[in-house]
């Protein structure tokens, strides 16, 4: 099974090694059809300490590093174009 891969915007980098990253997608409601965004908050190994509040960042699956990282970053700064 390949390794998840999501892009977000981080929302904090204050841990060392660590930046926390929104992860946001749309999705319609069953009966309304209104286009409703839902986000979730992940924390990212970040062993350069290279991302910044405000950059867009894409994470990608990995073995777990501590309580709650589970993802790695894997390029800052991507565009929002699909790929």
């Amino acid at each position: 099974m390949p390794k998840r891969v999501m892009q977000g915007v981080a929302v904090s980098d204050a841990n060392d090694k660590t930046v926390v990253i929104r992860v946001e997608r749309r999705v319609s409601h069953p009966l309304y059809k209104k286009i409703i965004r839902h986000s979730k908050k992940i924390h990212a190994h970040d062993p350069e300490n290279s991302c910044k509040v405000g950059d867009t960042v894409r994470v990608i699956e990995c073995a777990p590093y501590s309580k709650l990282k589970r993802w790695e970053v894997v390029a800052t700064n991507v565009s929002n174009e699909a790929g």
